[in-house]
């Protein structure tokens, strides 16, 4: 039986995260398992038989983070990456919005135009806290806004009705509303693009966003041989006897475990199930549909510039659509012969997805919403399902975490990650590898993990990227 002072389960960005900080300290005395036999979790890349490159999802990368940034560099070098000026579109009403949506109100029907100024005019609190997502989408936008774009989309994508959601971990996820801005930007007939934390953001030139982690894991298994062990699924964790169990048989004896399963899937292994099930009854999670379109010959010219597109309406399945060769063109086999799109479709016990059609359907509203100009344009498809996609900011999901988290700490157990936490405002690949990085400082510096706990302070930063500590 095998005995480490720290055990890492997942070799995404919060493991990897880690295992950086780890070397980085100079300890050793540590192990990573991941069940797959390549590094990145959600953040994979897959290259399909066609040649064409899919990420898991919309991944782009910007940050919030310092050492994040000088990692960024170090691993791929200053001329490893693509940088974009992000531009987000909404298809609604027949035809592109900017993003943020209240911004651009120009570009809609007058009616609708008209109709979502007079909601943002006579929006009111009535005195009332919000009650959930769906009321603060009402207070803080009016109701021609709620009715036309907000509630329809995050019900599209959270795949679960405003009215279950919590609205705590907005930060500055949505743009609030500037009134005179607003009318000054209606009168002008001014389109109001760049807004929010990724108005800038860079993509690898190769490779997809999956090779940013495969370096750091291959790095981390040149200066530590055996310390990083693919294949390795977690099967069952004896909490009071520090011990985790592998498929192939194989036990760690831990002092700590850093855990980034999702934290149901975890509990569900655990001994301690019976009595944190019934608390882990207020988390909820959408799985997540990419279906990747490999295409022949170039996007048209309605799709120059576009990085991502929205879509509120149910004419076609879809919550978001990249256009994913946009961002680098080794995305393709032969960027002069073909170019790609990936959507996006949510699924909940509430918002079910048939499997059997999704492809065909998604197909069809890209046809349908003009994104493509006909069914012969497509070369392929590509699917994967994800099932753990988003963890969902339901309603008192923060009482179960408050409960859940501290009673695995009591025996040793970090869960923390997109999904080990469950914390969507801090869910994207930089949190998640800060996750990993200040839980090692918690427990050999003893620092605060500010990225879990102080989650606005967080996403307040604008850093400047400058170095970090190199793994040669």
């Amino acid at each position: 039986m095998e005995r480490v002072g720290i055990l890492i389960v997942g070799a995404g960005p919060t493991g990897l995260g880690a295992a950086w900080r780890l070397n980085g300290l100079g300890h050793r005395d540590w192990l990573l398992c991941e069940a797959e036999q390549d590094a990145g979790g959600l953040a994979s890349s897959v290259l399909d038989e066609h040649g064409f490159t899919w990420d898991l999802g919309g991944h782009v990368q910007f940050s919030h983070y310092e050492h994040f940034d000088g990692l960024m560099d170090d691993l791929l070098g200053p001329d490893g990456w693509f940088h974009h000026e992000r531009e987000s579109w909404i298809w609604v009403r027949g035809g592109f919005v900017p993003y943020p949506f209240q911004l651009n109100l120009h570009r809609l029907p007058p009616a609708e135009r008209d109709a979502c100024l007079e909601g943002l005019a006579q929006r009111s609190t009535n005195g009332r806290w919000p009650a959930h997502f769906g009321e603060w989408i009402d207070q803080s936008f009016g109701l021609g806004i709620a009715r036309v774009f907000l509630r329809p989309y995050n019900f599209k994508v959270w795949a679960y009705p405003p009215e279950e959601l919590a609205w705590s971990w907005i930060g500055d996820r949505v743009a609030m509303v500037d009134m005179e801005r607003v009318r000054d930007n209606v009168r002008l007939g001014r389109d109001d693009i760049p807004w929010g934390p990724n108005t800038r953001f860079r993509f690898p030139k190769r490779g997809g966003t999956g090779v940013v982690w495969r370096t750091l894991a291959a790095r981390l298994r040149d200066k530590h041989p055996g310390r990083l062990q693919m294949g390795r699924t977690l099967v069952r964790l004896d909490t009071a006897g520090h011990t985790a169990h592998f498929a192939d048989g194989g036990a760690v004896v831990y002092e700590r475990l850093l855990s980034t399963l999702p934290l149901d899937t975890l509990v569900g292994l655990s001994d301690i199930e019976p009595a944190l099930g019934p608390v882990l009854r207020h988390l909820r999670y959408s799985s997540t549909h990419v279906i990747g379109i490999g295409l022949h010959g170039r996007p048209g010219p309605h799709l120059g510039g576009k990085c991502w597109i929205y879509f509120p309406e149910d004419d076609c399945p879809f919550y978001r659509v990249t256009v994913f060769s946009h961002y680098s063109p080794s995305n393709v086999p032969d960027a002069t012969r073909y170019w790609s799109l990936m959507a996006e479709v949510s699924e909940s016990d509430v918002k079910v997805v048939d499997a059997g059609r999704v492809v065909e359907d998604t197909v069809e509203g890209l046809v349908r919403t003009g994104l493509i100009p006909g069914r012969e344009a497509v070369h392929h498809v590509w699917h994967r399902r994800l099932e753990h996609g988003y963890p969902t900011p339901s309603l008192h999901y923060d009482r179960a975490l408050d409960v859940a988290l501290p009673a695995l700490e009591a025996y040793d157990v970090w869960s923390r990650g997109r999904f080990g936490a469950w914390k969507y405002e801090v869910s994207n690949q930089d949190h998640s590898f800060a996750q990993g990085v200040e839980a090692v400082e918690h427990w050999l510096l003893g620092a605060r993990e500010m990225t879990l706990h102080e989650p606005e302070t967080v996403n307040a930063r604008r850093p400047t990227p400058r170095s970090a500590e190199a793994l040669s």
